[in-house]
């Protein structure tokens, strides 16, 4: 019997089009003999919408009121408030008819594609716990320690994993900028503590940009790091599994012609980073030390399901962790499915793994005895 899968994807952050990107891509790639697929869209204003598969194959960005119906969550379930129609999916559609309440299709499990605040920051994921619902990804604890870069160098520190000296800024506080600069020296990068996709990155060579990174930091947390910048070749690899079974793929190598790995980079003009898999020119004990420490990164963190890890490997062979991205994007130049694909594994066969996963943890965890005796 097929399962239904939801796909959660827009949200309320600067990543809303990368999560519509993503989703698009895990859609088509989700073996429809298999799996019946539900698509959930999170508008900008944080309303939750049932979306048309035409509309939602169409979208850039869902808005309330323009796109959907809206949805009820209940702890255990999620269920309809009604069918609202809107002009892209008249309520009368035969494609998307206008079921009642006892009707909206059961969730088996769920791919949540949300990137950034509210999506992989342990916010949705508690909120899809206490909906029991299996989901694909770290759980609470792991995606707000992995979403947080300033806890996640603490933890890694402390566990004897390699991360780049860094100082950390709050929204009230004053910064010292020349004693940041006596402390980690240029050139640096800034960083709001709780982003992905390398929205509001900044790098710094001077007291004047550093001033304006910080400030431009701030605009998307109230928390940001100022890090010391390493010079090493930027690789990521990816893990996949819980913590009961790990995998780790091969390694991959992000290439700048100049600048750094920044949003526009990445999605703008793209031809401005060159994606190398596998990564050229690194030695088999590079290799495996990336990977060991990518695995232990992992599990330091308490993640499960699926993460890439983005690391810095020094001249003198050294690894340095990055961070860790526990929901990594799913787009056309992502390189967590490009990592898996160059180790052999299909793409609907990745998709298929990480909802097993996800099934699985959920059933594990269920069986926990949840009364005293």
């Amino acid at each position: 019997m097929k399962k239904t899968v939801a796909i959660l994807c827009g949200g309320v952050s600067p990543e809303h089009e990368v999560s519509m990107n993503s989703a698009r891509n895990i859609y088509k790639a989700i073996d429809k003999a298999k799996y019946d697929v539900v698509v959930i869209g999170v508008s900008r204003s944080g309303q939750w919408l049932h979306l048309p598969e035409d509309e939602f194959m169409a979208l850039t960005s869902i808005e309330t009121g323009n796109n959907g119906w809206p949805l009820m969550l209940l702890p255990g379930e999620l269920r309809v408030i009604q069918y609202r129609p809107s002009v892209q999916s008249p309520v009368d559609s035969p494609e998307f008819p206008n079921f009642p309440i006892s009707q909206f299709p059961k969730i088996d499990v769920v791919f949540p594609i949300i990137h950034g605040p509210f999506g992989e920051d342990g916010t949705l994921q508690g909120l899809l716990a206490l909906l029991g619902l299996p989901f694909v990804g770290p759980n609470t604890l792991g995606a707000s320690v992995g979403m947080d870069k300033d806890f996640t160098k603490r933890l890694l520190r402390d566990a004897g994993i390699l991360v780049a000296p860094w100082v950390m800024l709050r929204k009230h506080e004053t910064p010292d900028y020349q004693a940041i600069a006596e402390q980690l020296g240029y050139p640096m990068f800034v960083k709001p503590a709780n982003m992905g996709s390398s929205v509001g990155v900044s790098k710094a060579e001077n007291l004047e940009e550093l001033k304006t990174a910080i400030a431009v930091a701030l605009k998307f947390d109230t928390k940001v790091l100022v890090e010391k910048g390493l010079k090493g070749r930027e690789i990521e690899t990816a893990v996949l599994g819980n913590m009961e079974d790990l995998r780790v793929s091969g390694v991959g190598e992000i290439v700048m012609e100049k600048g750094f790995y920044d949003y526009e980079s990445k999605y703008i003009s793209p031809d401005a980073a060159k994606v190398v898999i596998p990564a050229e020119n690194v030695t088999g004990i590079d290799v495996e030390n990336i990977r060991e420490t990518a695995l232990r990164a992992f599990q330091v963190l308490g993640l499960e399901g699926l993460a890439r890890m983005d690391v810095f490997l020094l001249e003198d062979g050294r690894v340095f962790v990055n961070e860790p991205n526990t929901l990594p994007g799913f787009t056309n130049i992502s390189m967590y499915p490009k990592l898996w694909m160059q180790a052999g594994t299909r793409y609907p066969d990745l998709i298929d793994s990480l909802l097993t996963l996800a099934i699985e943890r959920h059933e594990r965890d269920g069986a926990l005895q949840r009364t005293r005796v």
